[in-house]
């Protein structure tokens, strides 16, 4: 047992030393390769698979999991199943929808591969180190939206409460610290709206500038850059020589109003209500007027002096005027009263009173104008789409009522325009779409109606221009409870494909229904495609009949022909199908393929040779009796010009000549030519 024993030992540890040696040998080939950057999962992998080829396999190490070889199947089986997990979570990441991505196409994306990034290809060794990339925002980018958020605030913060601060002494001084810190603040967000102006890139080409000399220098050269600067000169310096209640020397933070307005502008762009945040952003206008009238009404009484007489503010001696609140209050309703022309105040005895109520009744009647003409417009577009819809029902109504329509019919219409209104269907796809292109159309339509057209068989085969032209075609249609799509025996000009619904397929009676068709099902191909060898021809080979209220998309029969024409095997698959239906209904009669053309090109192809050759003969003909007629013209005009020179006389006989009879009349004399 002891000499077992001492065996085993001496083989643990020349197993140990193998494994060691091993190891070194491994980290000695590391070092000698090319260097190369690693992420954490490939580390992993990497000592896994080194941890596994360290174990030596034993003659039964493929069928069991115990001995030897144990660890390294265990191994080996772990990187397995982390690289397969690794690979079905990379798949997963981004998984594009295969409907939408058939009809984009491949899209640009970055490359983010370490050999690509970190691996530079030996034949390009020449080439220097690639720059890191600039961190440049584009004016287009959701950071560069909340950036101005965060500037606007600081702007706002200023616009309001730095004029209140310069005005009411008290509100300054009982509160000083928390104004040093959010003054400092400001001035920081201010500093670092600098540093983000120099990187903002803008649009050259229709490519993103990230040249910072370029993006520096453009900057630079503008006015806004001059105000910026102007916006962060330290001037609070000053209260070394004044003392910190003088917020008046920070008055040149005003300058830099226009980020709160660029911030306006994007909102009201961002924001599906923007007629809403118009009236919000106007009442924001007016009450920022009103604040800075109150303080500047409260500053004027403080320097003509409080209780001077009945126009200035009362007496702050008085307990009643003497808290900041009742101050603020008292001069925020008086510049209301005032900037709204309603007056009841007390008049103006100086003559600067007398300027400063002129000049606030003058603001008062522009800010008046303003507020009625812009409510009045904004409430104007939030109704105008309602008031165009009840204009057309009333012109309906009227023309029901004109035209004596029966009660019964008039109910069916109004219910019908109720139910468009109530499902917000009353839109115009394609006018609101008409300013758009059309890739962008298509696009917006495909991601609308997604739904609906993945069901649709001749959709999910077809290439992407069809997808494309098919789409930019289709009208939306809507159908009341009991309203027939279409009746057997009629003409098709349509074929429709079910939104939202149930049609169902009845008999002659309106009653019995064959088949229920719902969301996604399309219909009434089979009479416009012309299939030769059709009992019906271009008729209806159903009733269809609408269950409930059914949004439908239709589809021309000129439409449809006019974008298959291109794509021969979307219409061989439209053909193909058509048969099928008309096979099982018994309505197909086998003379030969027949297809939207109706007749076969090669017939159409001879008989144009045919005409073309008839014409060929036929000017030919024409040309030649044109040319001999031209000939004989030539030879009788050189004979007459002949005999005019021999005679020397104006007249010429050739058969009948002129004579003069007794009585003085003349005979013509006739030139045959």
């Amino acid at each position: 047992m002891t000499g077992q024993a001492l065996e085993g030992s001496a083989d643990l540890k020349a197993h140990r030393l193998s494994v060691k040696t091993s190891m070194e040998d491994d980290s000695e080939r590391a070092d000698s390769t090319q260097s190369r950057g690693h992420s954490i999962c490939d580390d992993t992998s990497s000592e896994l698979q080194r941890m596994a080829t360290l174990e030596p396999c034993g003659p039964n190490s493929q069928n069991s999991f115990r001995g030897r070889g144990a660890l390294s199947r265990l191994v080996s089986m772990v990187v397995t199943l982390r690289e397969w997990a690794h690979k079905s979570l990379q798949e997963e990441e981004e998984r594009p929808d295969s409907f939408l991505e058939r009809f984009r196409g491949p899209e640009l994306r970055i490359t983010h591969s370490r050999i690509s990034s970190n691996h530079p290809d030996p034949q390009d060794a020449s080439v220097k180190t690639k720059k890191p990339d600039v961190f440049i925002l584009a004016p287009a980018d959701d950071v560069y939206y909340h950036w101005l958020f965060v500037i606007a605030t600081a702007v706002l913060y200023n616009w309001c409460l730095l004029v209140a601060r310069a005005c009411f002494d008290e509100l300054q001084t009982n509160n000083y610290i928390l104004w040093l810190v959010l003054d400092y603040l400001s001035d920081l967000v201010y500093i670092l709206d600098t540093c983000v102006r120099l990187r903002t890139g803008f649009l050259e080409q229709g490519l993103l500038v990230k040249d910072l000399k370029k993006l520096r220098e453009s900057y630079i050269n503008t006015l806004q850059f001059k105000l910026d600067l102007l916006s962060i000169l330290p001037t609070d310096l000053a209260y070394i020589a004044t003392g910190i209640h003088v917020p008046e020397l920070r008055f040149n933070r005003l300058m830099r109003f226009s980020r709160m307005f660029e911030f306006f502008d994007r909102t009201e762009t961002r924001t599906s209500y923007p007629n809403m945040f118009r009236i919000g952003n106007l009442v924001l206008y007016i009450l920022v007027i009103i604040h800075w009238n109150a303080c500047i009404y409260y500053a004027i009484s403080k320097s003509l002096g409080f209780g001077s007489d009945q126009w200035v503010y009362p007496n702050i001696s008085h307990p009643e005027f003497g808290t900041l609140a009742r101050g603020y209050i008292y001069c925020l309703y008086w510049s209301t009263l005032t900037l709204t022309t309603i007056g009841e105040m007390p008049a103006p005895e100086r003559d600067e009173e007398y300027v400063f109520v002129i000049f606030d009744f003058l603001v008062g009647v522009l800010i008046f104008a303003t507020i009625v003409g812009n409510v009045g417009a904004m409430i104007s577009n939030m109704n105008a789409t309602r008031a165009e819809f009840q204009a057309r029902i009333d012109a309906i109504k009227h023309y029901m009522k004109f035209r004596k329509v029966s009660k019964e019919l008039e109910a069916r219409v109004i219910k019908w325009f109720d139910y468009l209104w109530t499902n917000k269907k009353t839109i115009d796809e394609q006018e609101v779409l008409k300013n758009l292109p059309n890739k962008l159309r298509a696009e917006i339509a495909i991601n609308v109606h997604l739904e609906t057209l993945k069901k649709v068989r001749i959709f999910q085969d077809c290439e992407a221009g069809l997808l494309v032209e098919l789409v930019l075609k289709l009208r939306p249609q809507v159908f009341s409870p009991g309203d027939y799509v279409c009746r057997k025996g009629d003409i098709g000009k349509e074929m429709y494909i079910i939104k939202e619904g149930r049609l169902a397929v009845v008999a002659d009676d309106g009653v019995t229904q064959y088949a229920l068709l719902t969301s996604g099902s399309c219909f009434g191909e089979i009479s416009i495609l012309n299939i030769k060898g059709s009992k019906m021809g271009n008729r209806r080979t159903a009733n269809i009949r609408s269950i409930g209220y059914s949004d439908l998309f239709c589809l021309s029969k000129d439409d449809l022909m006019e974008a298959v024409m291109e794509y021969p095997d979307a219409k061989k698959v439209l053909e193909e199908r058509g048969r099928e239906i008309l096979r099982k209904e018994g309505l197909l009669e086998e003379l030969g393929l027949g297809g939207l053309t109706g007749v076969k090109m090669e017939e159409k192809v001879e008989q144009l040779e045919a005409s073309l050759d008839t014409l060929q003969t036929r000017f030919a003909r024409l040309l030649g009796e044109y040319t001999a007629t031209q000939q004989r013209l030539k030879q009788r005009l050189t004979a007459l010009e002949s005999r005019l020179q021999c005679s020397g006389s104006g007249y010429l006989s050739d058969g009948n000549e002129s004579t003069n009879d007794g009585d003085g009349t003349h005979s013509e004399v006739n030139i045959q030519l």
